[in-house]
């Protein structure tokens, strides 16, 4: 689950040359604007069938919290 998190994680906001930790705060990331925004909520969508309203996004801080959230919310 945790590779294939950070695969569609990179591949939607176009990040191939340098790795990312569970600690990044995914805002600061260069590539992060609103298209890398709505990217990451269609691959969380497509890849596993996750919709995360814009209220619960947005108290979202780190990779790792997005991860949790995927992971809390696939296995139940």
């Amino acid at each position: 689950m945790k590779e294939r998190f950070f695969a569609s994680f990179k591949e939607a906001l176009q990040i191939e040359d340098r790795e990312i930790s569970l600690e990044d705060v995914f805002r600061d990331y260069e590539e992060w604007d609103s298209l890398g925004r709505l990217s990451l909520i269609a691959a969380l969508d497509e890849e596993f069938d996750l919709q995360i309203e814009d209220k619960e996004f947005e108290k979202l801080v780190t990779v790792g919290d997005i991860l949790t959230t995927v992971e809390n919310t696939t296995t139940k």
